[in-house]
């Protein structure tokens, strides 16, 4: 199945200003999208509370992504992607 990924305006600016690949934060929705479904794949990806509920973290090293899954309409938002200690400000 065929998912749509859709990054926020914050971002795309920080991939581009920090000249990390849009590949490898897709690699990362992939891998996560693989666990999800009950698969055994080496990624850390954890439910967020709070301000952030109904978003997953995704941890790759210093990087974080932060995004929503809608597994009905096999959609993913990407609303942050950020070092690891402004991801969640």
């Amino acid at each position: 199945m065929n998912w749509i990924i859709e990054l926020t305006r914050e971002a795309e600016r920080f991939l581009v200003y920090n000249r990390v690949s849009r590949e490898e934060v897709f690699q990362l929705i992939r891998s996560a999208l693989t666990k999800f479904r009950g698969e055994d794949v080496n990624i850390d990806v954890k439910k967020l509370k709070g301000k952030w509920l109904g978003f997953h973290r995704i941890r790759r090293g210093d990087l974080r992504v932060i995004a929503s899954f809608d597994f009905d309409k096999s959609r993913v938002h990407i609303e942050v992607i950020d070092w690891r200690g402004s991801a969640y400000k």
